[in-house]
């Protein structure tokens, strides 16, 4: 990449994160599902231990725990994501706005990502109403990434941008997973979900080349990587009870097998080494899924410090996940001028997407 390709990249701006006022702690989560699904005292210690492994000290919910009960349709958990999804939303881009200094009527392009509800016209249309976005804002609504939608948000927002260099973009993920929840599932990959995953959003703020400002992380380039007939590893079953998830063993030994090459390839295009990249901001996929990222990248201990932080604090907040990781980065101010990083997620597909950000 020469100089004026580096002028011309687009730059991360600011990311703003919002999480819900409800928070509670791993083991009292576990208690009151377990006391809900009325196990047999036999079932108690592997239910604890799957919990427990997650390494998830806690999460945020859209609402409060004992509210849960009364969401006995796909409709009423549905319209519960939709307002709280709005309220969430709204705090996450207000935050961006405020931490760029820029305000709602600077927005040119409006990037929505969220694999946990539905809404036509979509969330993003609410949040335009609501905070005063021009009546010319471009809006990109995306569903069904799931965890690498943040990291393909961003990606697809810098594409745009390269296109329209004196313009600004935001990237907006809301994922609320425990309203997807499914009481009736006693399944072995619904207990490890109830364990994993948090409630939580947050907004990418970028700005075209002319926009930029000093010491901004610029991003470089993207690559998407997507594994041939793999559709079946994990996702979602959609029936009349809503969103049931599909969460199988295979995701570590495709990530030993394939996420290497893929990384050294597309790092190979910007004359660089996995020794080169500085911050490693890898989604929250859990425990499985950061040792295989560790070791298939051959990456040393604590270089994924901050996933493993954040999936201990809230979870695994699906595409919302690596936004949190890069925010944490972001205000840290750990990253010195000249230094790589790469964002990293994997999701539904089975995908992964690739994001190369220099300081």
């Amino acid at each position: 990449m020469t100089s004026a390709d580096l002028e011309r990249a687009p730059t991360i701006r600011a990311i703003g994160s919002a999480l819900p006022s409800n928070y509670y702690p791993s083991e009292v989560l576990s208690a009151a599902l377990f006391e809900e699904w009325g196990g047999c005292p036999d079932e108690r210690a592997r239910f604890e231990r799957i919990h427990r492994s997650a390494g998830v000290r806690g999460r945020h919910l859209a609402l409060p725990m004992d509210e849960y009960r009364a969401l006995r349709s796909f409709g009423r958990a549905n319209a519960a994501w939709i307002q709280a999804a709005t309220e969430l939303g709204a705090e996450a881009l207000d935050c961006a706005l405020r931490r760029a200094g820029l305000s709602p009527s600077d927005v040119d392009h409006f990037f929505f990502t969220t694999v946990t509800g539905i809404a036509s016209p979509s969330v993003d249309v609410k949040l335009v109403n609501r905070l005063g976005l021009r009546a010319d804002v471009k809006r990109t609504p995306m569903f069904g990434l799931g965890c690498v939608g943040g990291a393909a948000g961003t990606a697809r927002a810098a594409d745009y941008l390269r296109g329209f260099p004196d313009q600004i973009a935001v990237l907006l993920s809301v994922e609320l997973c425990s309203l997807t929840l499914q009481l009736r599932d006693r399944s072995i990959a619904n207990v490890i979900s109830t364990a994993l995953f948090g409630d939580g959003a947050a907004a990418v703020l970028l700005a075209g080349a002319r926009r930029g400002a000093c010491g901004q992380p610029r991003v470089l380039g993207s690559r998407s990587i997507f594994f041939h007939d793999t559709e079946e590893i994990m996702g979602w079953r959609i029936d009349d009870g809503g969103f049931n998830v599909v969460l199988t063993a295979g995701i570590p030994d495709l990530i030993h097998a394939h996420l290497r090459g893929a990384v050294d390839s597309f790092l190979s295009d910007y004359g660089i080494s996995r020794s080169a990249i500085k911050h490693w901001l890898a989604h929250t996929g859990g425990p499985k899924v950061l040792r295989a990222m560790e070791c298939a990248l051959e990456l040393e201990d604590g270089e994924l410090a901050r996933s493993w932080r954040s999936l201990a604090s809230i979870g695994n907040l699906s595409s919302a996940s690596v936004l949190f990781v890069a925010a944490d980065l972001l205000e840290s101010g750990a990253a010195a001028e000249g230094d790589y990083g790469l964002l990293l997620s994997l999701g539904p597909g089975f995908c992964g997407e690739l994001v190369l950000v220099r300081w």
